[in-house]
């Protein structure tokens, strides 16, 4: 199984990959004050007290901006029915349609796919209750019965399927914690069984109210600073936070069918479960090792076939030296000396995410896997005292460690750890290489959208993405834009230069004319229909007619070739080179102009180019 395609909202701004890597690469904290915008009374919330009833005694939290924003238009549900709607549900829309086209895959052509949907959620705590809804809210024919399936957990999962058409397996996974690493275990074995093409596997945490700081201040089990010190002398609690992360799988036989860009490996996936242990919530260290030795086994690796792990590690007293003695007892033995297994977390960095957290570490590590480097862990005053670190080779990554490509494949692995006793862990390990493909010919970029402002901000927004990352290939850019959604307002232009395409992304953001763009919209009753191809008939040639593009266009350079089998001629290289005195000769020119009139099309289902 491998990743093609991920999205994740954060605390810290977070909205992306990328800008998830940034925040870590940069070692920023993310952790800040609690919402002002959710109705909580934040005057009498706190008190330094734990032992105050109906109080907590921190004020800080990893908390996603704007949590309360959403389009419903765009996902075709009517305002009424949008204000019933758990934030989970909306964030879950937003992240799984932008993972499904970071893959190149237009969402809505997914529809009555085999696409599955497994969606890791444990909080239910949005809006009030059934009963004590307000009489008008229940009596409204627009809202009957839709604060039962804007809240219901089991609905999370079948909301992105029916919104997208989806008919493999949905299933909405609550294990706490562990939740969407459990979900990612279960799309790789849906994916591996047939039972589903493509799967979209994730986790989901929203606090629409302050029920969970209430709850563990009782516990004594938060920070007061809110921030999680993994595996640190002074640990001493976990620090709550939100966040979604979708990661879409696919078989990788599949993926390399369809020509998707390979972004990591899911070598194995394994979980189990803590049994009659030392209590309900109290961390198991032996079934920790357990599942990381049956994990092991599964992906056919020895211990020392990974090079880091990204740790559950909360920052709790009692759960990082469980953890950190299964880790160095699992891993850290028979390693060789110049290679300790690297230990990290997540959540110094943005809290505990509690059921999104496992599919964030692994997005976490893929980026890291493709950046060459293993980012530091914040908030490490000293490895804690309570782990024997001498027990075996594994180091805190107290400090970023370059983590270059080698003879091998580099390999993480990441766990979570549900308070429900469920164990989960991955491994995931580098994409195998493919070749770069180089092309100077122009490149169609296409750009779409509802209607004419979001098209203009969606022009500024990859203009900057480009600017900003100079290692994307103008090439991957293309094919990616050109397999998105195409929406009733559209602009499309060709380049074959990188400082062009930002130059003319930004012009139109601006609203400024641009004479190589054409413009156009459709009305929404078309704009599912198919592309016609209409050929002309002889007339239509010129002389050397399609020699670039033979040069240029591998796909449409063997289907050219391959089209002299079908007519028992081999003048398929004599026409690229005729003059003016063939081009005119029927018995040659007609041959040529069919050639190249079915091929042409071959060459635009690989753009997959915009309707007019």
């Amino acid at each position: 199984m491998v990743v093609v395609g991920m999205g994740c909202r954060l605390p810290g701004g977070v909205d992306s990959p990328e800008a998830l890597w940034r925040l870590v690469a940069e070692g920023r904290d993310a952790i800040g004050g609690l919402p002002d915008d959710r109705g909580w009374d934040l005057d009498g919330l706190y008190d330094a007290d734990p032992e105050q009833h109906g109080t907590a005694y921190t004020r800080c939290g990893g908390f996603l901006e704007g949590v309360g924003d959403f389009d419903p238009g765009f996902f075709g549900i009517g305002p009424r029915e949008a204000l019933a709607l758990d934030p989970q549900q909306r964030l879950m829309l937003e992240v799984s349609w932008e993972a499904t086209e970071r893959a190149g895959i237009d969402p809505q052509a997914l529809r009555g796919s085999n696409t599955g949907v497994f969606t890791g959620v444990s909080l239910q705590d949005y809006g009030p209750a059934w009963h004590e809804a307000p009489q008008e809210a229940q009596e409204a024919q627009e809202a009957q019965g839709q604060m039962l399936t804007g809240n219901a957990l089991g609905v999370v999962a079948g909301r992105i399927a029916y919104t997208y058409g989806f008919e493999g397996p949905a299933l909405t996974i609550d294990t706490q914690c562990s939740s969407s690493l459990v979900a990612l275990h279960v799309a790789a074995q849906s994916l591996r069984s047939g039972e589903c093409g493509l799967a979209l596997a994730g986790g989901v945490t929203v606090m629409s109210t302050p029920g969970m700081l209430l709850e563990f201040s009782r516990k004594r089990g938060l920070a007061p600073d809110g921030r999680c010190k993994a595996f640190s002398a002074d640990a001493d609690g976990t620090g709550w936070a939100e966040g979604a992360g979708v990661i879409l799988l696919e078989r990788l036989s599949d993926a390399r069918l369809a020509g998707r860009r390979v972004l990591a490996v899911l070598r194995a996936t394994g979980t189990n479960q803590d049994g009659a242990s030392n209590g309900l919530t109290a961390p198991n260290g032996p079934s920790q090792q357990r599942v990381i030795r049956r994990t092991l086994e599964a992906a056919r690796l020895t211990p020392a076939d990974v090079d880091a792990v990204e740790a559950h590690g909360t920052g709790t007293a009692l759960g990082d030296p469980i953890e950190a003695g299964a880790l160095i007892s699992a891993y850290g033995q028979d390693r060789p000396e110049d290679r300790p297994l690297y230990l990290g977390s997540l959540k110094s960095n943005i809290g505990h995410t509690q059921a999104e957290a496992g599919v964030a570490g692994v997005i976490k590590m893929v980026m890291a896997l493709h950046h060459e480097l293993l980012p530091r862990t914040l908030h490490v005053s000293a490895p804690s005292p309570h782990v024997d670190w001498s027990a075996g080779r594994v180091e805190l990554l107290r400090e970023p460690v370059r983590w270059p490509r080698t003879g091998r494949p580099r390999r993480a692995s990441v766990s979570a750890f549900g308070v429900s006793g469920t164990n989960a862990h991955v491994i995931v390990e580098e994409p195998p290489g493919a070749a770069a493909v180089a092309v100077e010919t122009p490149l169609p970029l296409v750009v779409s959208a509802r209607a004419e402002a979001p098209l203009r901000e969606q022009a500024g927004r990859l203009a900057t993405h480009l600017a900003d990352h100079p290692d994307i290939a103008l090439l991957d850019a293309g094919s990616t834009l050109a397999a998105r959604a195409r929406f009733e307002h559209r602009a499309v232009f060709f380049t074959a230069d990188r400082d062009e395409a930002v130059q003319t992304l930004r012009a139109m953001a601006e609203g400024a004319p641009v004479p190589n763009v054409t413009r156009g919209s459709v009305s929404p009753q078309v704009l599912d229909g198919k592309l016609a191809v209409m050929f002309t008939g002889q007339g239509g040639q010129r002389p050397r007619m399609g020699r670039r593009l033979y040069a240029t266009h591998p796909v449409f350079a063997r289907a050219l070739d391959e089209s002299k089998c079908l007519s028992g001629t081999s003048r398929c290289r004599i026409t690229l080179r005729m003059g003016r005195s063939q081009a005119s000769r029927t018995g040659v020119i007609t041959s040529s102009l069919s050639r190249r009139r079915v091929r042409n099309p071959v060459r635009d289902r690989i753009w997959t180019m915009a309707g007019p």
